[in-house]
């Protein structure tokens, strides 16, 4: 297929993506539904190929949305990744023990949290590579990313409905207190956003609410959980944007990725806000209301 993408549909799709894979409502689903809404016929006939300028562009898009991350919370990675190293330069000192049994009284928090980040990393970092591809090709459909998006409604308002249960009978976790296995479990959680409509946001706040985190704890954690995973994912497909698929699409790429790095700045700037005094369910009720109107669309 000769790539074909105006740069009134660049800008639209990196607004999109850096809005959506914020807020959780599911960029993935996002990026199939709306090209189809639009009668872009271009972009959907492209989504479910192997080869794909579209999916070569969403790349770009990715890396644009993970940098907005980066910027946004610049201050709290140096803190970690210097925390991290003073803790790396201590261990042989303090003993090699404190590198995995983050419990010890010498881990600091800055490096125990760096070590949760990356054990609920590796399942979505592993699954990625074995299950993306065909995924996409079964799912990159309309209707299947409606089905999911209502899917993905229901997910968040029965977190929101588990979270009130348990604050009536426990008292509730700050992220520091999470344990590694708890840390895999939220991490886990974001292998089912593989599934267009799944949102990667919503799905890791839910399973951190399940696990006693406060909306803001697990807004940050999801974000911060986020910002490797995107960032990774589309460096590790760069070269398919310089290599042939990219052909005539570069450009468009560049507009879009610096439109979807300022949009998701935007989203976390008011996301983070947000979640300090509110929950999921408005996210919850336009997942389900807008996901049953475009089965309906679609079917």
């Amino acid at each position: 297929m000769i790539a074909s993408l105006s740069y009134l549909q660049a800008v639209v799709m990196g607004l999109l993506q850096g809005v959506t894979e914020l807020f959780p409502v599911s960029s993935l689903g996002h990026s199939v539904l709306v090209p189809a809404l639009l009668g872009w016929n271009n972009l959907v006939s492209s989504q479910a190929q192997a080869q794909s300028f579209f999916l070569t562009f969403l790349v770009a898009l990715h890396v644009g949305t993970a940098l907005g991350l980066l910027v946004f919370y610049r201050r709290t990675w140096i803190r970690l990744l210097s925390g991290t190293w003073s803790h790396l330069r201590r261990a042989p000192r303090d003993g090699w023990g404190t590198l995995v049994h983050l419990d010890d009284e010498k881990v600091s928090p800055e490096y125990r949290l760096f070590a949760l980040l990356v054990i609920g990393t590796i399942p979505v970092g592993l699954a990625g590579l074995l299950l993306e591809k065909p995924l996409r090709e079964l799912f990159a459909k309309p209707l299947a990313a409606a089905f999911f998006l209502v899917v993905n409604g229901v997910i968040l308002f029965a977190a929101e409905t588990m979270r009130r249960n348990r604050g009536r009978r426990t008292r509730g976790v700050r992220l520091n207190d999470l344990s590694p296995r708890q840390a895999a479990g939220v991490g886990f959680a974001q292998v089912f956003a593989l599934l267009a409509g799944i949102s990667r946001a919503g799905i890791t706040m839910a399973a951190g609410l399940a696990r006693g985190l406060d909306h803001e704890d697990a807004a940050n954690f999801s974000f911060l959980l986020a910002t490797p995973v995107i960032l990774l994912a589309g460096l590790y497909k760069l070269p398919e944007l310089l290599g042939h698929l990219g052909n005539g699409v570069r450009a468009q790429a560049a507009v879009g990725a610096v439109v979807a790095m300022i949009s998701a700045y935007v989203a976390v700037s008011f996301l983070t806000k947000w979640f300090r005094s509110h929950n999921l369910r408005p996210f919850g009720l336009y997942s389900v209301v807008v996901g049953l109107i475009l089965v309906v669309r679609f079917f």
